[in-house]
């Protein structure tokens, strides 16, 4: 049986199972949890990131305004399900992600660069979700989703990003890269491309990686295209614990895509795009946050031993 290796986490947030459901992940029967207007003069509240914090929950939020800036907050939470966002802006910049690591909570995040254009991976750290120290940018222009390791692997920091364009990339891979020191970042790695039609156009990094002992879990969004435009929807894949751009297994199809009318109807439709994921080591549960349609958050769970089954069973590598 595949086995969380981390924390225990005996609050996670958890529903069990539905009675008759097949699929590998199910959705929390309650979402979304956090609407789209749940601060002034927020147009939207979605792709966010959570951890484990003083017995509770902090997470860092994004918000986009009613001007269409898009903007970062803070929140905290006792059970990880119902939140109290800051209304107090921090960052400029979206699609935020968590972690704790060398007893910092580190945040990346898509950061708006003017010069000469584009997007970088911003990162910064924080002790208490009250003041961050910002750290060099991890990546040239133009870069989206930056995803840290929660551990240095062969003592070097790992990232996960993918290179892009200015707009709306109709391509994209995952790669991986690494760091001594957080500043200076070089062996770059590919990991995956984009393969199956669900998942054809591009793909991207999702929650931080999930350490068992079977490899490194990896949640990440696929996206293809319809006449309709972008349909975006969760897959996974498992990577060797010390070359994570080694990937050994690959679910064939997605996990979760957008069915529900949070996920169909909003500011972008049919996105299902993860930023996080909460694990328990003794019961191998996992609660995934994912943002809905570009305008709310949701909630999803699986179980470890289950997930790595399902993709094992149905994977392209074999």
């Amino acid at each position: 049986m595949a086995k969380i290796i981390g924390k225990e986490l005996a609050n996670i947030p958890w529903q069990d199972k539905p009675q008759g459901c097949k699929d590998p992940i199910w959705r929390y029967s309650e979402n979304p949890i956090i609407q789209r207007d749940a601060l002034p003069k927020s147009n939207s509240i979605f792709n966010s990131a959570v951890v484990p914090y003083k017995g509770g929950f902090a997470g860092v939020f994004r918000v986009d305004l009613t001007s269409r800036l898009q903007k970062l907050v803070t929140g905290f939470s006792e059970d990880g399900i119902h939140w109290q966002l800051n209304n107090r802006y921090f960052y400029d910049g979206y699609d935020p992600r968590l972690c704790e690591l060398d007893g910092w909570f580190y945040l990346s995040f898509v950061k708006k660069n003017s010069i000469p254009g584009g997007t970088v991976i911003g990162i910064a750290r924080t002790k208490d979700f009250e003041s961050f120290e910002d750290l060099e940018d991890a990546t040239l222009p133009v870069s989206r989703n930056g995803v840290l390791f929660p551990r240095k692997v062969n003592d070097m920091y790992m990232l996960f990003s993918r290179p892009c364009d200015k707009g709306h990339t109709p391509y994209g891979d995952i790669y991986l890269s690494q760091s001594p020191d957080l500043t200076f970042w070089g062996k770059h790695h590919h990991v995956i491309s984009p393969y199956n039609t669900w998942d054809g156009t591009k793909v991207g990094a999702g929650p931080t990686p999930i350490e068992t002992d079977e490899g490194w879990l990896c949640f990440y969004h696929g996206v293809t295209t319809s006449c309709n435009g972008f349909t975006y929807s969760m897959g996974a894949f498992i990577t060797d614990i010390h070359e994570p751009w080694k990937v050994l297994h690959r679910a064939d199809g997605y996990l979760l895509n957008p069915r529900t009318l949070y996920e169909c109807v909003g500011d972008v439709p049919n996105v299902v795009f993860p930023c996080a994921a909460l694990t328990d080591s003794k019961t191998g549960r996992i609660a995934i946050y994912y943002g809905g349609a570009d305008t709310v958050v949701a909630l999803a769970f699986c179980e470890v031993n289950e997930i790595v089954a399902y993709i094992k069973e149905n994977d392209i590598m074999a």
